[in-house]
């Protein structure tokens, strides 16, 4: 005999647990995650404080390497030149700083990639590439105002709500830089846009899959907008991540 409504309700609630997805691990993923994310910057010994932060950034491969975006470099020039470092332990009493040298760029997706001195970090899982759907559930982590609030990492839970291309807008001549020649050079990609609301110091930070904890992503919003972040100025609610792919691709050529 068929089952019944009342009967066909019942095993239709049962099955729902089975079916959504299972978020009661985002703590644990947190946790786990929280020490592969670190505060980038740069350091001198003269200045007060020594650390002067830029953004985030996170460890990846052998544990001595980490990803953040190109702009959270310092300019090109610069003289003297400044020494790249990150803080580890940032929140803690241990906390300790360590100085990193540019292993590789990657200036037409805004990615850069540092090399660490000292003993590996734990590292970060990267996704494989195109497994990013409409709908995911992510977890951004990262140190949005930096110093302000302190160097605590923050997360913010959201989904991708788009996956759209981007290309730059006819320019005039002059307007033409080396990283604007590079990104035409490039032609259109496609970066995912997020309903979770990064900050500055968000940059370069990764984009999570909330529930594996793999890396989709790379927080960015200065390549997209083509302008400095605004967030505190003037808040858009839209944030944009470097597909992981590209990040693939940093590893790759080094």
């Amino acid at each position: 005999m068929p089952p019944n409504r009342h009967t066909r309700r019942a095993i239709l609630c049962a099955a729902l647990p089975l079916a959504l997805p299972a978020r009661a691990d985002l703590p644990a993923l947190v946790v786990a995650s929280r020490p592969s994310v670190l505060p980038v910057g740069t350091y001198n010994a003269l200045n007060s404080p020594r650390f002067s932060f830029r953004g985030s950034g996170f460890v990846v491969g052998d544990g001595n390497l980490v990803v953040t975006n190109a702009h959270v470099l310092p300019e090109a020039g610069t003289t003297p030149a400044p020494r790249l470092a990150v803080l580890v332990n940032a929140r803690g009493e241990t906390a300790s700083g360590r100085l990193a040298t540019l292993v590789s760029v990657d200036q037409a997706h805004d990615l850069a990639l540092l090399r660490l001195e000292g003993p590996p970090l734990p590292a970060l899982t990267l996704a494989e590439a195109d497994t990013v759907r409409e709908g995911m559930d992510v977890a951004l982590i990262g140190f949005p105002i930096g110093g302000v609030l302190g160097f605590s990492p923050v997360t913010h839970r959201g989904i991708v709500a788009s996956i759209t291309t981007i290309a730059l807008p006819s320019l005039a001549a002059r307007q033409l830089d080396a990283r604007t020649v590079s990104r035409l050079r490039e032609g259109p990609f496609e970066v995912y846009q997020l309903d979770a609301t990064a900050y500055p110091g968000n940059s370069g930070g990764p984009v999570l899959n909330a529930h594996t904890g793999e890396v989709v992503g790379v927080v960015n919003m200065v390549l997209v907008r083509g302008t400095r972040e605004s967030a505190l100025s003037n808040p858009t609610g839209i944030t944009y991540a470097i597909p992981v792919r590209f990040v693939r691709d940093l590893l790759r050529s080094r």
